[in-house]
């Protein structure tokens, strides 16, 4: 399913529970997963190549907070209303399933739980979601619960 509206005129109103929106892709490189974990996650499965072979992964895998920055990037480019986007509170439950290795080419599926407004704050909602990150065989390499605050339209 795509959405209806363009996202520059989307609103609380247009992220319907219970619809499941597909979008995106990014590849990531050995170069994209080295630079990262010398940034945020200096472990060496995720730096050295060599070591990585040893470990229990047999090679070198994308830092999981580097996965959902990724994931992170999709959902802005494809989910997230512009226009409307008020941020998050916080996300539920992540699970990292499956590694995400050099080349490997991911894309979302994100599932509206619940769509609920706001009683104190009439001009917005919550838009609860499940968030599946798939890579190019639509093996699921990592989920989580998020929760998004929206404007409403005409609010």
């Amino acid at each position: 399913m795509t959405f209806v509206t363009k996202a520059e005129d989307r609103y609380f109103e247009d992220y319907v529970p219970g619809a499941i929106h597909e979008a995106g892709s990014i590849t990531v490189s050995e170069a994209d997963i080295i630079e990262f974990a010398r940034c945020f996650d200096p472990q060496p499965f995720h730096m050295d190549p060599e070591a990585a072979k040893h470990s229990v992964f047999g090679g070198l895998i994308a830092s999981g907070w580097h996965t959902v920055s990724l994931a992170m990037r999709l959902l802005v480019d494809h989910y997230v209303s512009p226009v409307a986007s008020l941020g998050s509170p916080g996300a539920d439950e992540l699970r990292w399933l499956e590694p995400v290795r050099p080349g490997d080419t991911l894309s979302i599926r994100v599932t509206i739980l619940e769509s609920k407004p706001s009683h104190s704050k009439p001009d917005r909602g919550t838009v609860s979601t499940y968030v599946e990150v798939m890579n190019q065989h639509r093996q699921v390499v990592m989920t989580w619960k998020g929760i998004g605050l929206m404007k409403r339209r005409g609010a």
